[in-house]
């Protein structure tokens, strides 16, 4: 008969608490955007305008929490897909994951700023695409952590590495989208299309840290 696998060692906290607020952080923080918009009706209301004013006045604002709440959530998607694996939480990570929530709720922030100042501005240009930077960086350390604590959750190696070059593909795309919309100001937040390089970025990373994608069929 097999010897049984020795269990693993208990450690830290039971996560579901800390699980239990991110969730709610986020859902904050997605909540959060909307209200310059709330403000603009308002706005709009007491003077008098129609919607379709409101419309052309703020679309840029428009466009901006549309963008912010799809990064929002698909930040929230990936912390999702790893922390269901994710079966305790020391001190550390609860304050990684606190440093991840810091650059997660500033973003209605820096989205506010991005939506009120003019494409020209290069200060709101780097507060937001810097912000994202911030956020993927998080997401990276996060996961590097797990992988240093594999006593934490009931990830496997592949999985790890695999997330890994999702976190690092962000990171280095929205350096990239940061760099050439200062270089190049014209381009705007419209170098943020570069995010559409992620599966090729993906491939390629994982190809260096020889982890594997499966074929998409």
């Amino acid at each position: 008969m097999a010897a049984e696998s020795e269990p693993k060692a208990v450690t830290g906290y039971p996560a579901e608490r800390v699980k239990a607020f991110v969730d709610a952080a986020v859902a904050i923080a997605l909540t959060l955007l909307i209200l310059p918009l709330m403000e603009s009706v308002s706005e709009v209301v007491g003077a008098g305008d129609d919607a379709t004013a409101w419309l052309l006045e703020h679309s840029g604002q428009l466009l901006n929490f549309l963008l912010s709440f799809v990064l929002i959530a698909m930040f929230w998607i990936m912390h999702h897909r790893l922390f269901a694996s994710v079966e305790r939480v020391t001190v550390g990570l609860i304050w990684l994951l606190a440093a991840w929530l810091l650059t997660i709720v500033w973003l209605p922030v820096a989205t506010a700023i991005a939506g009120g100042m003019s494409d020209e501005d290069a200060v709101a240009k780097t507060l937001y695409i810097g912000s994202l930077v911030l956020v993927a960086v998080m997401s990276l350390v996060i996961r590097l952590y797990l992988r240093a604590h594999p006593a934490l959750h009931a990830l496997g190696r592949r999985d790890l590495l695999l997330g890994l070059t999702d976190d690092i593909s962000l990171v280095l795309l929205f350096a990239l989208a940061l760099a050439i919309t200062l270089l190049i100001p014209v381009v705007g937040y419209y170098s943020l299309l570069v995010m559409a390089l992620s599966g090729p970025a993906q491939k390629l990373i994982a190809k260096m840290l020889g982890a594997g994608r499966p074929e998409s069929t």
